[in-house]
């Protein structure tokens, strides 16, 4: 029997030859949170609630653009795809209705994927449960199988909705994830995970509305995956997984008391009702309701907003006429009424609340429900009917756990769920920076050391100093990785989100080309993950339709690497100037004396002062803000670039024990346990030659001989580094010449570059014109 080309070995993931691999990737494509037909980028409200009639057919890109994108990701090192898609695609006409189209054109794009040698896992996403509810993922049908009516959510801001705002330019930033602690997701997630013991008279075609929601959702992913077994060439050879339910949320289960807001609740921004005045508001009472910002030191209250729904309520019409959809709806399960108070939560007769702590216990056992009890019980039974699910049609299926976001992954170390094709799948965001849209050099939190009850006192997780932020960050995501080896066992981590906005400081970067916060930031995410050993991971995002205007044309986030109106990465880290035809030099053919050099380094750079101070200058590529060319800071930079296109092991004959870029230095350095094997197969590094031209290389190694090439044995053309060594402890470090601070004129020269240069010059190893 063939062995799998990717597959789980020792609590890491291995390619056919035994070879440790790091899945370095993106999420494609953030286009497919919304329809191609109509486009319905979430600040659009045309049609927006004719939800049976819309189609993805065209998500995440058009055929004949798979390419252009595949090509570029490539090119920037990815060798993984998380491939972004949603139930709404699947499913969006009514239950049972499958957009055979839409599979077939995944299908296609999935193809093309092949051709450049990419991993893809599948990650049924969402966000707040649906684009209707202010996010993204399930079809409209759903929320009204729940009895709700979406054209209602915005007068009893049962769900705050980019499309319905009045004026979509005024959006808060990142008001969207407030949705999860309003009444429409709140209520959903409720019923998706708890339906059975929390909402009994919910009963849609003769079952609950648990098992209506979950069934509908799993039938719709085996008919997925049953498609792409049906294909023939993508299951393993490119689709090697599936990711469970994107970022899954307990709604209301667990809350003490309704009345309050429950501490878990981090996120206050613009009116945060507690789960009691939702329910109030989503029946047409008015409420005044706690109104929050944040700030640089997290959420603040800043006073009180009456909402006044002025009598309209967020639940279906006792007349609604739903037989569009063929369900049958339980006759105790009435419509036009709060679905709470039919299970006697409250009294809507003289708006008294009777059971404030109706969601705190688990009504089979009694026992309070906190996260661990949330994840351990509910988010297990339906994480066991995915994996059974997928299995079914894919046995060979890796599946990637992700639980609710930030919390302790279930314990089910050493037991039946303890699964050898297993794999954790937390997210990571830098919650400062990406709520203030700022990049800030001078301080940070210890998110994570706060939420696990690490410090006495929150201000002792404050850490000051870039260094210290960029090591926080480190730490965090070492934490959440041996949490994953403590409590599901040996098995390896994909941080499956992870990403920084690119519209910081007001979008100040589109207006200059200085791009040098966005560049910190995201290298200090890279640094963290790099040395905290992740199995892997896969950056948020890659939008083929970003701008400058609308970001990712969602909720108003900006977070993707590609922009339309940014200029691309070049090749070349030195732009070619016209007299480069009149000479050329010989930059660094250098190497230490225990490496040994298999290729001859026949191609030649030229390099100028001019060209010198342009590459260096670059004010995407500086690292301190102020000292960007003057000729430059009118020209659009390379989005930070230089911080996510760095070089990374692909394939390690060993076990990966140390790797990192350093950005200012330009040097990449990897520590292994090698095999002793005397196998003739090398460890590879993606050595991306913006960083590193192929003759400017300074390479040292412990053992073995080595290679710099490029090819295109995966359609797109990437250099590579590869590496025949001995066993046991091995060590590689490899710095560029061209390094990657400033230079320009009255600007100190840090690290000795231009004096190591004027020595390379003196030495004969280059000629500078």
């Amino acid at each position: 029997m063939s062995r799998l080309r990717l597959t789980i070995e020792n609590g890491r993931f291995c390619d056919s030859s035994g070879r440790q691999v790091t899945l370095r990737g993106i999420n494609v494509a953030g286009d497919a949170k919304f329809p191609s037909e109509p486009a319905q980028p979430s600040h659009v409200d045309t049609d927006f609630y004719d939800g049976d009639n819309v189609n993805f057919h065209q998500r995440p890109f058009p055929k004949e653009d798979a390419h252009i994108h595949f090509s570029k990701l490539k090119r920037y090192g990815y060798n993984t795809i998380r491939y972004v898609f949603t139930w709404e695609a699947l499913e969006a006409a009514g239950p049972g209705q499958y957009d055979e189209e839409w599979i077939a054109h995944t299908i296609e794009i999935l193809r093309v994927a092949k051709d450049y040698g990419f991993y893809v896992f599948m990650d049924p996403h969402q966000d707040v449960w649906s684009r209707y509810s202010g996010g993204s993922g399930a079809p409209m049908w759903t929320l009204y199988a729940c009895g709700l009516n979406p054209q209602s959510f915005a007068a009893t801001e049962a769900a705050i909705v980019h499309n319905t705002y009045p004026d979509p330019d005024e959006f808060p930033r990142m008001i969207w994830s407030t949705n999860y602690y309003r009444l429409a997701a709140a209520t959903i997630f409720t019923l998706f995970f708890g339906g059975r013991q929390f909402a009994p008279k919910c009963i849609l075609d003769g079952v609950n509305i648990q098992d209506y929601l979950q069934g509908h959702f799993l039938r719709a992913i085996a008919h997925l995956a049953q498609r792409i077994r049906e294909a023939g060439d993508l299951e393993n050879d490119v689709v090697f997984g599936w990711e469970s339910l994107n970022e899954p949320n307990k709604g209301a289960i667990g809350t003490q008391d309704i009345s309050q807001i429950p501490k878990e609740q981090a996120l206050k921004k613009g009116t945060s009702p507690t789960m009691w005045q939702a329910m109030l508001t989503g029946m047409g009472r008015a409420c005044e309701i706690d109104t929050w910002d944040i700030g640089g030191l997290g959420p603040y209250k800043v006073g009180r907003t009456l909402v006044d729904p002025h009598g309209e309520i967020a639940w279906l019409p006792a007349d609604y006429d739903e037989s569009r959809y063929g369900w049958k709806r339980d006759p105790g399960w009435k419509l036009g009424e709060c679905l709470w108070a039919q299970h006697g939560v409250w009294d809507p007769a003289n708006d008294e609340l009777l059971q404030k702590d109706y969601f705190a216990k688990d009504p089979s056992t009694g026992k309070e429900i906190d996260y661990p009890y949330f994840t351990n019980n509910y988010f297990m039974d339906f994480f066991r009917k995915f994996k059974q699910t997928v299995r079914a049609q894919h046995p060979d299926a890796i599946i990637l756990l992700q639980g609710p976001t930030l919390e302790i992954p279930p314990t089910i170390k050493g037991t039946e769920d303890d699964d050898p094709k297993l794999a954790y799948a937390p997210h990571y965001y830098d919650g400062i920076t990406l709520m203030t849209k700022k990049w800030n050099r001078t301080w940070n939190v210890d998110v994570l050391g706060v939420l696990r009850g690490r410090y006495l006192h929150p201000a002792f997780a404050i850490k000051i100093g870039e260094t210290a932020i960029r090591n926080c960050f480190r730490d965090q995501l070492a934490a959440i990785r041996q949490e994953g080896l403590d409590h599901l066992g040996n098995h390896p981590c994909v941080l499956t989100e992870f990403g920084i906005p690119y519209d910081m400081d007001d979008k100040h970067a589109y207006k200059t080309g200085d791009f040098s916060s966005q560049s910190a930031a995201m290298d200090a995410n890279h640094f963290a993950i790099e040395g905290s050993l992740m199995g892997g991971y896969t950056l948020w995002l890659y939008m083929a339709q970003n701008d400058h205007e609308r970001g990712d044309q969602w909720n108003g986030e900006d977070l993707s690497i590609f922009s339309l109106d940014d200029t691309e990465l070049p090749t070349d880290p030195v732009p070619k100037s016209p007299d480069l035809s009149q000479s050329t030099s010989n930059l660094g053919k250098m190497a230490t004396a225990s490496s040994s050099r298999t290729d001859t380094l026949e191609a030649e750079t030229s390099v100028t002062p001019a060209n010198l101070k342009r590459a260096l200058s670059s004010p995407s590529i500086s690292s301190e803000p102020g000292t960007a060319d003057p000729e430059l800071t009118n020209a659009p930079g390379y989005r930070a670039a230089e911080a996510y296109v760095r070089p990374s092991p692909i394939s390690t004959v060993g076990t990966i024990s140390h790797y990192t870029f350093d950005l200012r230095k330009c040097e990449f350095t990897l520590k292994i346990q090698a095999k002793e094997t005397g196998t003739e197969t090398p460890t590879t590094v993606f050595l991306p030659e913006y960083h590193f031209p192929k003759n400017t290389c300074i390479v040292e190694v412990s053992s073995g001989k080595w290679e710099i090439s490029s090819d295109d044995d995966e359609t797109a053309m990437i250099q590579k580094f590869r590496w025949w060594h001995a066993g046991g402890e091995q060590s590689l470090k490899i710095t560029g010449l061209i390094r990657r601070h400033n230079y320009v004129e009255g600007v100190s020269d840090e690290g000795g570059y231009y004096e190591q240069l004027n020595a390379w010059v003196g030495q004969g190893n280059c000629t500078i014109m």
